[in-house]
């Protein structure tokens, strides 16, 4: 499986490797394509995006556990589009509307919403998102929520 330069080296380190060899056998990765973080994280992102979901915060935070330096972080999440995170978070709530239809709407709205902050998406999308599901629904008491900034 793809892994980051830093999950190599803590590899090495744990099969006792000297630190000098383990850096320059990941040196030489790098050097003829084997170690890319900048494609990993790119990868990743597209991948865990579609794949569960995540929003650009949770994205973030699992390139940064796996020893993605920041400024790589940061443009991987950001290649991100807007326009997609919204169509994804629209989706996820899509797919989980119809199991919430009998609780009260203040109910379904916090559950709803705590789905998407789970999953990465900054509170203000989220609770658009489900507001909006909502209202199309047919739900015309959705609470308003500290939440409706962006």
């Amino acid at each position: 499986a793809p892994r980051t330069r830093a999950q190599l080296a803590d590899a090495l380190r744990r099969k006792k490797v000297p630190d000098e060899v383990a850096e320059r056998v990941l040196g030489r990765f790098a050097d003829v394509g084997l170690i890319d973080d900048e494609a990993f994280a790119q990868a990743w992102v597209r991948s865990r995006h579609r794949g569960r979901g995540l929003g650009k915060r949770a994205l973030a935070a699992e390139l940064r556990r796996r020893g993605v330096d920041a400024e790589t972080v940061s443009e991987a999440v950001e290649a991100l589009a807007p326009e997609e995170e919204e169509r994804t978070a629209r989706a996820l709530i899509d797919r989980k509307l119809a199991a919430t239809r009998g609780l009260d709407t203040a109910k379904r709205t916090r559950r709803l919403v705590g789905l998407l902050a789970r999953k990465g998406y900054p509170p203000g999308l989220a609770y658009r998102v489900v507001r909006e599901a909502l209202e199309e629904e047919g739900v015309s008491d959705v609470p308003e929520g500290e939440w409706d900034v962006e």
